[in-house]
């Protein structure tokens, strides 16, 4: 069997019509030709191929989640399985696209009037225009919603924003950054989208990460920005308006994560027939083969449960549990993956050259952002029990 056919074991992408499935194969495709050649060289320089945008841009796949504007989208399954594909040959180029056509074009159809979603998501669907998400701060993480210190303060027709940001993926080469900050008026949460070069904003790269090295990560600095009300998302008026976002982008992590622990599988697979001990492929011996059961085991159950996330998603259904429980569960799969296959490979697994390696440093960040394991627990168990347990 295919390694590449056989990683697809219940066969769930024929559950796509033939239009996204062609669309999920041309996406492979690309990456498998355009990307995986190039990775381990950006991967190790902690650089980001732009060379590759128009590709990605000619793939039409930004903005999958959103309807109209000029976007591809509103197939919730078609839209996971691409970030599942792009993880599966690498990880930080699937984040780029979460990040641009999920965080920041979300916010954007969600939060925005028709006059912004008409004015941003055009250019921002053709990659002409890339976008960022600014939320977490340096001393904010999970605990976001309610210690937000970002503020925003209205002078007349503009919005004055001062504050600090840290972990904003694709904001040293954004063109449009979306900044929650917190109204000091109201003390609500609220969206701005700050265009690239405006007075005051400043945005310095994060070096020296163990994980996705190819995310041009920053810690941004807001020093009495001045954004118009124009764009201010206007229908962004509390922190429950960012959640919608981080709702819909939640579950494309897990695809992700599922992406990765299948790119891990499937090189560890490919490594098993090759690799000769004794006289034959490690392939053949009991050990290696449970080692492949297990991971494509944790592959097709969370797959599985992704697929039916995303049909909950396109019926209108998904809550925040729904999204929380296949977050958590993924990627605890997929560390336990990606661990498998470095296994598999022996001393081999920690070089970049079989391809491995980079999956396993991944998963640590995949792991982390969009609420930690922790976080999504809590929010699974409060809907299971009804009693909430957050400090």
């Amino acid at each position: 069997m295919d390694p590449l056919v056989g990683a697809d074991f219940y066969a769930l992408e024929h559950l796509l019509h033939p239009a996204g499935r062609e669309r999920l194969l041309a996406v492979r495709e690309f990456m498998e030709k355009e990307v995986a050649p190039v990775i381990n060289h950006y991967w190790t320089r902690e650089e980001f191929p732009m060379q590759v945008i128009p590709g990605l841009a000619a793939l039409g796949i930004a903005g999958l989640a959103c309807e109209g504007y000029d976007c591809p989208g509103g197939d919730a399954l078609l839209d996971g399985m691409i970030a599942m594909e792009l993880a599966r040959t690498d990880c930080s180029i699937a984040t780029f696209m979460g990040v641009h056509g999920g965080l920041a074009m979300g916010s954007i159809y969600l939060c925005g009037s028709d006059e912004q979603k008409a004015r941003w998501l055009p250019p921002m669907a053709r990659m002409e225009q890339i976008g960022a998400f600014a939320l977490t701060e340096p001393d904010v993480g999970s605990g976001v919603a309610g210690g937000l210190t970002t503020t925003a303060q209205r002078d007349g027709d503009v919005w004055v924003l001062n504050g600090q940001k840290k972990w904003i993926g694709n904001a040293t080469f954004a063109d449009l950054v979306v900044v929650w900050a917190r109204d000091v008026a109201d003390n609500q949460v609220k969206g701005f989208v700050v265009e690239a070069g405006t007075p005051g904003f400043a945005a310095t790269k994060m070096r020296d990460k163990i994980a996705l090295r190819v995310v041009q990560n920053a810690e941004i600095t807001l020093d009495d920005v001045r954004v118009l009300e124009a764009n201010r998302l206007q229908q962004a008026t509390s922190f429950r308006d960012t959640a919608q976002v981080l709702r819909l982008t939640r579950a494309g992590v897990a695809w992700m994560a599922t992406g990765c622990a299948r790119g891990a599988y499937e090189r560890a697979l490919s490594y098993a027939t090759e690799r000769q001990q004794f006289g034959r492929p490690i392939g053949g011996f009991q050990l290696v083969q449970d080692l492949l059961v297990k991971m494509l085991g944790n592959v097709t159950a969370s797959a599985c449960l992704c697929v039916r996330l995303s049909q909950l998603q396109g019926q209108g259904q998904a809550k925040d549990h729904h999204s929380a429980l296949a977050k958590a569960f993924c990627t605890v799969r997929m560390r336990e993956t990606v661990g498998y296959a470095r296994e598999l490979l022996g001393g081999n697994g920690i070089l970049l050259e079989n391809q491995v390696g980079r999956f396993v440093a991944d998963a640590e960040a995949i792991y982390s952002y969009e609420g930690t394991r922790e976080i999504n627990t809590l929010i699974v168990g409060r809907a299971i029990t009804g009693l909430g347990a957050f400090v």
